[in-house]
């Protein structure tokens, strides 16, 4: 299955590669593929100094956490999504978070699913009919049931 990775949840994985988060990234090689788009990473460069306090992780050490949780992920260039598929994501998100188009717009072009940590991205975008939208809790589940097949 195809999970496409916002900022939220990278975020959370590098201030705790060891939680929930870690363990779904770095431990269902077999039933997930990771996936996001180039723009995360501008995110989280943006982002870094915040990272860093909050962390309370040394730079080399989030640095690793990084490099580790980049592994698992493929990047897509968002230049690959046709103007089709951008526009109807742009209409969805527009009134919940604009920032998290690039996002529905991968979900929508590689058929996967979106992983979110925002509830709400995450309940605006299924009050809107978009169905391949998961939590934490969601891919959990899935897991566990794609597990004991």
């Amino acid at each position: 299955m195809k999970i496409i990775v916002d900022t939220n949840i990278i975020f959370s994985g590098l201030l705790n590669s060891n939680g929930t988060i870690g363990d779904l990234i770095f431990d269902s090689e077999n039933v997930f593929e990771f996936y996001s788009c180039n723009y995360m990473r501008f995110e989280i460069d943006r982002h870094w100094d915040k990272l860093i306090r909050i962390s309370k992780l040394s730079e080399i050490e989030l640095k690793e956490s990084q490099y580790r949780l980049f592994t698992k992920i493929h990047f897509i260039n968002e230049e690959q999504i046709p103007e089709k598929i951008w526009l109807k994501a742009e209409n969805l998100t527009v009134d919940i978070d604009i920032d998290d188009t690039d996002f529905v717009a991968l979900t929508d072009y590689l058929k996967g699913v979106l992983w979110t940590g925002d509830k709400v991205l995450y309940n605006g975008l299924k009050n809107k009919g978009f169905k391949k939208v998961a939590n934490t809790q969601d891919l959990l589940i899935i897991r566990t049931k794609q597990t004991k097949k």
